[in-house]
Order: C-alpha cells, then structure tokens, then sequence
C-alpha cells in the first residue's frame, strides 16, 4: 500500500507518495491556487496523478498551516486565509471517494521525524519549527495528538517564560497577544532582536536580513551578534525548559531555519539545566532528520503502519 501525503502551504502544494517501509515513490508540487476550490482541485489532480504513475491506490493524509475545529469540523487559524471556514477533510473525501486525514503541519513533523526521523523510536516527541514564525506539534507513539481544542503543541503562543524586566511588553504577535514566544524564538525574532540592538548601539552597519547573516558575524566575533546570540540562546533555553517541566518529551526535534545553526545544539544542555525542575536535565535535543520534507512525510503517516 502507498501512504500519499500533501503538505498544503501558502505558496505551494507538495505531495510525496511512500512505500511500505517510507521510501519515496513519487514527488510533485505545484503553485497553491489562492482560492478554495482551486485548492481542492489542485490537491485531487496531484492524487490522480501520483497513482496513475505507481499503478496503484492510497491512502491520503494532508499537513495544513491551521487546525481542523473538532467542534464545527471546519479549518481555523490558517494563514492561507482561503482555506478556513471550510470542511477541508470532507471536501477532499468526497472529491476522491475515501476518507482524507488532516492535521497542522507542525504535528506532521512532529510524527514524520517520531516515525522515522531523529526521533525514532521515542514514545513522546516535541517538534519545534523555528524559521519565519515558530510552530510546534506532539507526537505520542507516532501519532498526533491534537488535543481537545485541535491546538496540541501551539507553545509558540505562550508568553516567553521567566521574562526579564527588559523584555516585558516589547513584543506584540500576530495572535493579538503581546510577548509571544515566537517574537522572542523565530528566525524573525533573532533578527529583530538584533537589529535593534543594532540600532541602539548607533552601529551604522546594514540590518542583517536573516539569522544566517547574524551567525557570519558570531563566528567573526562581533561583540553585538554574540550578544544577540546568546540572547537567544537563553530564551530558547526557557522556552524548552518549558515544555520539559510539563511535558517532559523523550525528544525534542527541531525544524525551521535556525534549526540549520550548528551552534545550537552543544550550547543548548547547560542552559537548559538553569530552567528545569530539579536543576538536571538530559533530554535530547537534536536538529530533524528530513528537513523541509518532514512534514509532508508526516502527512503521510498519519496512516499508521
């Protein structure tokens, strides 16, 4: 049997058709129609065609940039604004004549790399998104875990822990609320925070564009990025102690763009250690293993074995 899987972003529509053991048979993405119908059509032709090309039925799960309310059965919280406000997973079902799984894409990675990523094997995996915003998803024993509310693993919408005087009300997020953890974590925030500061310093260097261009200037050993480095290092630390103190995940996996910082991952125990209970902490921390196609993977196994 073939698991197909659709990661419906913004931009584009991805599908990847996995055999048996998760290796890939079939790739295709196309442009996302900015319109719901549109949308569904394009998800159905590319469904078509995977299995007109493998020969063969499967199964179908989708990864979306939003949540499916188990109370109305409709999509909410999606930045592809089109697709909210609509049974997305009865649409496609009855387009396609069996039943279509659908979860956030952040709980997609979070199963993708738990089933057979970095996280392998663990029974209770925390997947991290840290690059434009900051997602989050739960897998427990390889499956999602929605939640009552459909919103299982949106931390990034918490405030950042143990905030600072300095820190206090200098944010607002997209959600409404002020403080975020995203605004502190997200590839965005760690530029923000920089600039800034920057900015404050009277610097007349250019704003850095992305966190690649901060980490050129750590490893230079610029004064102000090593600051905002480990500015951010800390407040990643709290934000994942967090998770650790409630939670306690037998892995945490990390996806996004900063995730790529190499830096991360050796710094990241000790600070930890500052934040959770019990002041010893050994929980593995480690960058994913499939990279910008963990979530579309994910989607597929949302078909179990």
């Amino acid at each position: 049997m073939i698991r197909m899987g659709i990661d419906l972003g913004g931009t584009k529509i991805e599908l990847v058709a996995l055999g048996e053991e998760g290796n890939e048979l079939f790739r295709k993405r196309v442009t996302t129609p900015r319109d719901y119908q549109a949308t569904l059509n394009a998800i159905v032709d590319l469904v078509n065609e995977a299995e007109a090309t493998l020969g063969e039925k499967g199964t179908v799960g989708v990864g979306i940039p939003g949540v499916i309310s188990p109370y109305s059965g409709l999509v909410k919280n999606a930045n592809s604004t089109w697709i909210n406000g609509h049974p997305l997973d009865v649409n496609l079902g009855e387009l396609l004549g069996r039943e279509v799984r659908v979860a956030n894409d952040a709980n997609c990675f979070a199963v993708s790399e738990a089933v057979d990523g970095a996280a392998a094997g663990k029974s209770v995996v925390f997947g991290v998104i840290i690059g434009t915003g900051c997602g989050a998803g739960v897998a427990i024993n390889g499956k999602v875990h929605a939640g009552g509310n459909g919103i299982g693993g949106e931390w990034g919408h918490n405030p950042l822990p143990w905030m600072t005087k300095e820190e206090f009300n200098t944010t607002r997020c997209f959600c409404g609320n002020p403080d975020c953890i995203e605004t502190f974590i997200s590839g965005t925030g760690f530029v923000r925070d920089y600039n800034a500061a920057l900015e404050t310093a009277g610097n007349s260097r250019a704003p850095a564009k992305s966190g690649a261009d901060i980490m050129l200037l750590v490893d230079q050993k610029d004064d102000i990025a090593v600051a905002a480095f480990d500015r951010y290092m800390d407040r990643l630390a709290r934000s994942l102690a967090h998770v650790i103190n409630l939670l306690d995940p037998d892995a945490i996996v990390l996806g996004g763009g900063m995730s790529n910082v190499e830096a991360i991952y050796p710094k990241l125990p000790a600070l930890l250690t500052r934040y959770v209970v019990g002041r010893e902490c050994r929980t593995p921390v480690v960058q994913n293993l499939y990279g910008c196609s963990s979530g579309v993977r994910g989607a597929a196994w949302l078909w179990e074995k």
